[in-house]
């Protein structure tokens, strides 16, 4: 496994990275969830990222009680705040910041997270309070440091002009072959900033692996097959996505990997990628996308494989 450093921290993050978003403490049987963190840690996983609303505090809970026994500087831990945790608990305001960072240690069995990133923007409450409740939780040690979720250039230009705050390190957007708008400004931007990525779905909830294919029933056990797992991913399964998709084995073939492991390198080709967050419901996913981790493929093979996608939109 190689590590990258997250922005201007002093982090240093596994370039892949275990996520719980739709599988821990809700989509995946508990055995398995503990063997896949299990075999995180064994194959050098140090990054993992979760929500307090993933599963309604399920997912957080679920990685306070598996994460108990080891030692907190052996991993490097991120939550995240915005959306409903009741029908009164929603939001960047600062009494919702300060209540959900506590919830969330408490259910993290932790007294700090390492990262505490905004799920998403929000327009109901002013920036200067959002900004100055989060630099509160750092400096009063319940963060290490700060990061967002699919902001807008413009929302993270206004973000670093509030005076007298944190400044944010990381930026969580979805990022992959088959989605690459955050090029067009977020990561130029970050980039001269001090912000890092951490990828969320960069196989495309699974499509990239390329197990989907056109006019096939979905595999058993796959997400797609899921009831609580495969609803978010639907605009992904077409046909126009998985004949394009299809056609990226021989170009992963030609690389020497897998079509997962092409996908997970090309994410982190980028330098401004510091981690490409994955989800697991068995062992063996971990094992296979962490040696995406440090390869080396001809950049030509990139290329060819973006234009093979180039057509390919999501939901067309």
């Amino acid at each position: 496994m190689k590590y990258r450093k997250l922005g201007a921290s002093d982090l240093d993050v596994s370039e892949i990275s275990l996520g719980s978003w739709l599988t821990y403490g809700v989509g995946v049987p508990r055995d398995n969830a503990v063997a896949c963190v299990d075999r995180a840690f064994d194959l050098g996983i140090n990054f993992i990222d979760t929500a307090n609303v993933y599963g309604r505090g399920a997912a957080e809970t679920f990685l306070g009680e598996v994460l108990a026994a080891r030692p907190r500087a052996s991993y490097v831990l991120a939550t995240k705040v915005y959306f409903p945790m009741s029908p009164t608990d929603q939001g960047l305001s600062r009494a919702q910041i300060m209540k959900q960072v506590d919830t969330s240690l408490k259910r993290l069995r932790v007294d700090h997270v390492d990262l505490y990133q905004c799920h998403r923007y929000d327009p109901a409450t002013p920036l200067e309070e959002t900004m100055r409740a989060l630099s509160d939780v750092v400096r009063q040690g319940k963060a290490r440091y700060i990061g967002f979720s699919e902001w807008s250039s413009g929302q993270i230009e206004n973000a670093f002009a509030v005076a007298g705050t944190e400044r944010f390190v990381s930026s969580q957007p979805q990022y992959s072959l088959l989605w690459r708008k955050p090029e067009e400004s977020v990561i130029p931007l970050c980039a001269s900033k001090g912000v890092s990525q951490i990828v969320w779905s960069p196989l495309a909830q699974g499509v990239l692996t390329g197990k989907y294919a056109p006019g096939a029933a979905q595999p058993a056990g796959s997400r797609a097959s899921s009831e609580t797992m495969g609803q978010t991913m639907q605009s992904w399964l077409t046909p126009r996505v998985l004949d394009a998709v299809q056609k990226l084995k021989p170009v992963a073939a030609e690389a020497g990997c897998t079509l997962s492991q092409f996908a997970l390198a090309w994410v982190l080709r980028e330098p401004n990628v510091a981690s490409a967050i994955v989800g697991a419901s068995r062992p063996e996913q971990l094992e296979e996308n962490t040696r995406a981790s440090g390869l080396v493929i001809d950049p030509e093979l990139f290329r060819k494989a973006e234009t093979i996608v180039a057509d390919a939109g999501r939901g067309a």
